[in-house]
């Protein structure tokens, strides 16, 4: 079997086990860099009692620990369905070269597993949201920035 299909077999497979074994809902994912699986994550969300444990997640928290580094470029992701918004805003965030998905969106929202709220919710303005987003002592955080800028010992990113 290809490369790439093998990878994808293996996010399946975790899919399809945190079914069976009751741990959360039926996603899977894989980092993987030169051929070689570096993380790998399954829905933890009921498990944990964590709203981000989404399967992608877990497996790029897993793949940068692996790595010892925050950036993971020069690794692709798979996963057993196209990724949330938060997932594939953590795919961008990690600079992940590539991403390959199974099941769509669409295949998700039949087994209740819905985003479209949530790209709805994007397309608003501020106070149209469902969830009401007011800003606060934005002058206070604002110097929070300048300290960053002025930090000769940052780590960009």
């Amino acid at each position: 079997m290809e490369e790439k299909k093998l990878h994808m077999k293996k996010a399946i497979e975790l899919a399809f086990s945190n079914v069976s074994e009751n741990k959360g809902g039926p996603f899977g994912a894989v980092v993987v860099k030169d051929g070689k699986i570096i993380g790998e994550g399954a829905n933890m969300v009921t498990n944990t009692n964590d709203p981000t444990a989404h399967a992608e997640i877990v497996a790029i928290r897993e793949a940068a620990s692996n790595l010892g580094s925050f950036e993971l470029s020069g690794c692709e992701i798979y996963t057993s369905c196209e990724p949330c918004p938060m997932c594939l805003g953590a795919i961008y965030w990690a600079r992940l070269d590539k991403l390959y998905y199974a099941a769509t969106k669409d295949d998700a929202a039949k087994a209740d597993f819905d985003d479209s709220f949530i790209y709805k919710e994007f397309s608003l303005s501020k106070d149209q949201r469902s969830t009401p987003s007011l800003q606060l002592m934005r002058d206070e955080a604002v110097k929070v920035f300048e300290a960053w800028n002025e930090n000769g010992n940052k780590i960009p990113y």
